[in-house]
């Protein structure tokens, strides 16, 4: 196959908690005012992104790289309109990298005290479960990494770049008794979400995010699931591909390799096309993914 930089169409989900901001602000194409999710990469059975440029112009990522079972790493944008539910996942890491944040925003992030799986089951029993969550206040340009069985949710007001596992297990804690679509309450997860929690501190996510090394001030985390380093820059910068990239624009404009690439594009950079530069002249933010060993 040809190797060149692959701009990419997402996959594109509507949600009880989407909003407006992806689609005024990022360029993203949608009927309808509830788009909360784009799935900027995204190789899996149905949700596939979809090739935009050159000679596989129209043909989904999936099939260009031979539609593989066991693609490692999803990215998405996140449009949180309204409060998300609180999650648990069993076997996914993500990261999230927030891009923009009301003024009161928060997430919720693990819980208040040492987890005890008797005592979370009673005040979800009792509806006292939201004086248990850990409520953090944050800002546009802040990284929140999550490992594997920690407690958390974003809450309104809040754009996020997502990286994580090409995983989609999530077990729903508790959902603020808010109805889906069709009027029901939407479905909890609750002995799963207590079996999966974790007692995780600050410390140990630290450990994890940076678990094979810091390597750079622009890197966001370094662990076995994923790489995401976060570049400002204005000019030419050029770069080495020993794998596969995925490069996530933020904000500006510029050219990789001279394709044109703009704030709320995305692109992939294959295995095989092993450099590229990307080039703005009045600056570019860009987050650029990948995982090791793929």
């Amino acid at each position: 196959m040809k190797a060149y930089p692959l701009k990419l169409i997402p996959y594109k989900k509507g949600v009880v908690w989407g909003g407006t901001a992806l689609k005024n602000n990022y360029g993203k194409d949608f009927v309808g005012n509830d788009l909360g999710e784009t799935w900027e990469l995204s190789v899996r059975i149905k949700e596939n992104s979809v090739i935009d440029n050159g000679a596989y112009k129209g043909m989904t990522l999936k099939e260009y790289l031979g539609d593989p079972s066991d693609f490692p790493l999803l990215v998405k944008f996140l449009d949180a309109n309204d409060s998300l539910s609180v999650q648990v996942h069993p076997e996914k890491t993500e990261m999230w990298y927030i891009v923009e944040a009301s003024e009161d925003a928060k997430l919720v992030y693990g819980l208040n005290e040492s987890y005890n799986r008797d005592e979370t089951k009673k005040a979800i029993e009792e509806g006292t479960l939201e004086n248990h969550l850990r409520y953090v206040p944050v800002k546009a340009g802040e990284v929140y990494f999550i490992p594997s069985g920690l407690t958390h949710a974003i809450c309104k007001g809040i754009v996020i770049a997502e990286i994580q596992e090409n995983s989609d297990i999530t077990y729903r804690l508790y959902d603020y008794n808010r109805p889906g679509p069709d009027g029901k309450l939407r479905e909890l997860h609750i002995n799963e979400s207590l079996d999966t929690i974790k007692d995780i501190t600050d410390e140990d996510i630290q450990s994890e995010r940076y678990s094979l090394g810091k390597t750079s001030e622009a890197n966001l985390a370094n662990c076995r699931f994923f790489t995401v380093d976060k570049y400002d820059f204005t000019g030419k910068k050029s770069f080495e591909n020993d794998s596969f990239r995925h490069i996530l624009c933020l904000d500006g404009k510029g050219y990789i390799n001279g394709e044109p690439i703009k704030k709320g594009d995305g692109y992939f950079i294959p295995k095989g096309l092993n450099s590229y530069d990307i080039t703005s002249e009045a600056g570019i933010s860009v987050i650029i993914s990948t995982t090791k060993g793929y």
